[in-house]
């Protein structure tokens, strides 16, 4: 919790190093944000009115708040005199807005998309992933938003298909956190594996992707650099077997083997994991982890579909699907300002230590958007007073007869009667 100058808070308080006097919710998450290198004069030079800092803030501020259109970002900054206060601009019309934005190097907005993720990195320091010592996870994948064809007729794929793609790598740092660390913007035309070629990078962590990064030669590049991946094998492979391992008895793996992949009998050994789904699916699982049992690793390719989960959430709740832009620079800037107000959300429940879910936190930030912190502590720490008895088991009770009034018509199921025209 925040508190006046020179204090510091109990529970639920915000790292001491930030000190802020100021003490609305979205002052305090916009707070956050590393800007002070945006306000060099040399970024500013051509900026009349509002600075690149400011510009920024308001978006943020714009996708935080769930603001779905220009109009309404003029009844939003009208409304909330405060925030623009402390952009430090009195006015600002939402047609300037839609050019700024639309001119903004995203490359400023990629920089501190990375300088905010450093800042939850510090908040992530003691984890270590996921259990049973399959530590941390990388799941790449990519998703798409759909644009209006007759103003993006540069994102058109194919009759009806008029895209653009976010390639992202999700951290998963706990089983209950992840987050993206690094995403790359593209037209619908690029494939998942060229964007995979820019996030799939030497680290500790264990990749996990689905059958859109299969390749041969790149897995085996993987396997060079040391990389640890699971990946979903698709399609029939010529497989040169080197030795075969024990199945667990009576779990779902099917089989468990180090082969050499490919008709060229060149590429180095893998291990390859094959299960079935509750449903009976087989799936293929070509890995480098071969200090895990194969269900081990059939569990961690479960795990690929948090990034699903994610995309998702994105789409529903930060109502990422609702673009400000039908312009390439404008629609890469609003995939980055999405991704950092998801991650300045998931800075405030862990600075706030809240168990409650982000979904939660984010409708709070939103309720409270104007209020006070403590007024937002005390709400995301609110307990409800159990009144109710539980589930208990109710009598049949008589069916009481409906009352429709006199102004409704009501109908009851019946054979229609034809009638004929004398």
């Amino acid at each position: 919790m925040f508190v006046p100058k020179n204090k510091l808070s109990t529970k639920g308080a915000l790292n001491s190093k930030i000190m802020i006097t100021v003490n609305t919710v979205i002052r305090q998450c916009l707070s956050l944000l590393p800007t002070e290198y945006l306000t060099c004069p040399i970024l500013n030079y051509d900026t009349k009115k509002l600075s690149i800092d400011g510009l920024i803030k308001i978006f943020v501020a714009a996708q935080l708040g769930k603001w779905e259109s220009y109009p309404e970002f003029d009844i939003k900054m009208r409304a909330h005199k405060d925030l623009m206060e402390y952009i430090g601009v009195e006015s600002i019309s939402s047609s300037q807005l839609s050019r700024r934005i639309n001119d903004l190097d995203t490359e400023i907005l990629q920089t501190l998309f990375f300088k905010v993720v450093k800042e939850l990195e510090s908040y992530t320091k003691g984890f270590v992933g996921l259990p049973r010592d399959v530590g941390k996870l990388r799941i790449v994948d990519a998703t798409h938003i759909k644009l209006p064809a007759v103003l993006s007729e540069w994102a058109y794929v194919t009759k009806g298909w008029t895209v653009v793609k976010m390639h992202t790598r999700l951290i998963v740092a706990s089983p209950d956190v992840h987050y993206p660390d690094k995403i790359v913007p593209s037209n619908g035309k690029v494939q998942d594996h060229e964007g995979g070629d820019l996030l799939i990078e030497e680290s500790d962590a264990t990749y996990v992707m689905d059958r859109g990064y299969m390749d041969l030669f790149r897995m085996n590049e993987w396997i060079k650099k040391a990389i640890k991946f699971v990946v979903r094998l698709r399609g029939k492979l010529v497989e040169r077997i080197l030795e075969e391992y024990e199945v667990p008895e009576g779990s779902n793996i099917q089989r468990d083997v180090k082969v050499i992949l490919g008709e060229s009998g060149k590429m180095n050994p893998i291990r390859v994991v094959e299960f079935l789904d509750e449903e009976g699916k087989v799936y293929r699982l070509a890995t480098t982890r071969w200090d895990l049992d194969a269900t081990e690793i059939a569990e961690i390719y479960k795990n690929r579909w948090i990034i699903e989960l994610f995309f998702k959430w994105i789409k529903q709740s930060l109502r990422y699907i609702k673009v400000w832009s039908t312009k390439p620079q404008g629609i890469w800037n609003q995939m980055f300002i999405a991704m950092i107000a998801y991650i300045l959300t998931l800075i405030v429940k862990l600075k706030t230590k809240s168990q409650k879910s982000l979904k939660f936190i984010l409708t709070n930030i939103r309720t409270y958007f104007d209020k006070t912190w403590e007024v937002f502590i005390t709400a995301i720490e609110f307990k409800p007073k159990k009144t109710s008895k539980g589930r208990q088991k109710i009598p049949d009770k008589p069916k009481k007869e409906i009352f429709y009034g006199s102004v409704a018509l009501i109908g009851e199921k019946k054979k229609r009667i034809k009638r004929k025209i004398k």
